[in-house]
C-alpha cells in the first residue's frame, strides 16, 4: 500500500536543504523566543519562516494546518482577554462582553509563539519524505529500531486512513449503508472498524516478518540503499543558526 505523507513534491530552493538542517532550524526558532521573550521575537521568526514557505511553493499546503488550529488560537485569544486575573485596561466592548489590554497581550503572545512552531515545523514536514528524515538520523547514529519506530508512527495514522477508505468503499459495494443519519452512521461503525484493526494488526505482524528476514536484527554495520543527501547550503545554514542562538543569549545576558 503506498504510505500517505504530507511532503509535497517541488523543485524550490527548500528541498535542497538536508532534513537534519531542517531540525536545526525548528530548534533555533523555538529556543530563540524562549532566551528572549519579547512578541516581536515570535513576530519576525514568523516572518522568515512565512517567506521560507512561499518561496517554496507550499503556501497553500500550509493553510489547513493553519485552519485547523485557528479555533484554538481564538478560543485562547477569547478566554485571555476576558477572564484573565491580573486583566485592568479594557480596550474593547461587545455587547455584556469586555476584552482587557493584559489578557489579549497575553493572548497574542502565546498565538505568536504557537504559529512560529506549526510554521516551522510545516516547514520540515511539507518539504522532506518521512523516509529521507529518518535515515538521515540514522546516519547520524540514531538506532535503527528507533527509526523504525518514528517511521511507524509518522506513517500509521495516514496508512489506517487510506485502509479505511478502502474498507468502506468495499462494504459500501456489498450494500452497507454508510452515509446519512447518526444513527446509520453508528451501526455502520462496526462493520468498518473491526476490519480496518484486523488489518493493521495483519500488517504489523507481515511487517515485522520481512524487517527479520531482511536482518533488521543483525549486529553488523548498517548499509543503505540511497546514496547521503548532502546540500551545498547545509552547512552554512547550521553555522548561521547556532551563532544567531549563541548571540541572543549573549544579548539576554547582556541586557
Amino acid at each position: 500500500m503506498k504510505a500517505i505523507t504530507l511532503y509535497v513534491p517541488k523543485d524550490t530552493f527548500i528541498y535542497k536543504v538536508d532534513p537534519i538542517t531542517k531540525l536545526f532550524y525548528i530548534l533555533t526558532v523555538i529556543l530563540i523566543p524562549i532566551i528572549a521573550p519579547m512578541q516581536f521575537v515570535a513576530y519576525v521568526l514568523i516572518a522568515i519562516s512565512l517567506l521560507i514557505i512561499l518561496s517554496g511553493g507550499i503556501f497553500k499546503k500550509v493553510l489547513p494546518i493553519i485552519s485547523f488550529s485557528a479555533i484554538i488560537l481564538v478560543t485562547v485569544v477569547i478566554i485571555q482577554g476576558l477572564f484573565k486575573i491580573d486583566n485592568k485596561t479594557a480596550v474593547l466592548s461587545i455587547g455584556p462582553l469586555t476584552f482587557y489590554k493584559e489578557g489579549l497581550n497575553y493572548a497574542f503572545e502565546i498565538c505568536a509563539r504557537v504559529l512560529n512552531i506549526l510554521f516551522a515545523f510545516s516547514i520540515l514536514v511539507l518539504t522532506t519524505k518521512p523516509s529521507d528524515l529518518i535515515e538521515s538520523l540514522v546516519r547520524k547514529g540514531l538506532s535503527p529500531k528507533i527509526g523504525y519506530v518514528l517511521n511507524s508512527v509518522l506513517q500509521i495514522i495516514p496508512e489506517m486512513t487510506a485502509t479505511m477508505g478502502t474498507i468502506t468503499d468495499a462494504q459500501r459495494a456489498r450494500g452497507l449503508e454508510t452515509e446519512g443519519k447518526l444513527s446509520t452512521r453508528i451501526k455502520a461503525f462496526f462493520p468498518l472498524i473491526g476490519p480496518v484493526v484486523m488489518n493493521s494488526l495483519i500488517a504489523t505482524r507481515e511487517r515485522a516478518m520481512a524487517l527479520e528476514v531482511r536482518g533488521f536484527n543483525s549486529k553488523n554495520k548498517k548499509t543503505f540503499l540511497n546514496e547521503e543527501f548532502k546540500s551545498p547550503y547545509s552547512r552554512v545554514f547550521r553555522i548561521c543558526l547556532i551563532l544567531i542562538t549563541i548571540l541572543t543569549i549573549f544579548w539576554r545576558i547582556l541586557s
